[in-house]
């Protein structure tokens, strides 16, 4: 017998907001004249009165400020939510900076420049023994 997934309605409703809002937030964005974002993530708490709303920024160094702009226009961005989707209750949004490209990224760039570093050469000093040119195995010679 097969396996049935289970699947939440939070996950559900994660995914269908996440659909929504990356085109409603990519408007908002042109029309408040923001810096360019796109959601990376939605995640609804349990009772569906909150969502965090996830974005990354294509320039990370204007990213709060994109954050802050998304911020001042949540109720018009929710509202505009509500008329696109079928639910009773539409969430209030809070929106959030989501590093974790910028952090890939970093932990990539750190990867290829030790790549471009040689190994070191084996340290002879390290090397076990006493120097006498003997393995070492045997019973000490008198």
């Amino acid at each position: 017998m097969a396996q049935k997934k289970s699947f939440h309605r939070t996950d559900r409703v994660s995914a269908q907001l996440r659909r929504e809002l990356g085109t409603l937030v990519r408007e908002a964005v042109a029309e408040h004249g923001l810096p360019s974002v796109s959601v990376s993530d939605v995640e609804v708490t349990r009772d569906m009165a909150h969502a965090n709303v996830f974005v990354t920024a294509l320039q990370a160094e204007r990213s709060e400020e994109a954050v802050l702009g998304l911020k001042a226009v949540a109720h018009e961005v929710r509202y505009r939510l509500a008329q696109s989707v079928k639910m009773r209750h539409v969430p209030e949004l809070h929106f959030h900076y989501d590093d974790s490209v910028d952090r890939g990224e970093r932990i990539d760039n750190l990867l290829r420049d030790l790549g471009d570093i040689e190994p070191a050469a084996p340290d002879d000093s390290a090397e076990s023994g006493d120097g006498d040119g003997d393995d070492d195995t045997g019973p000490p010679q008198a």
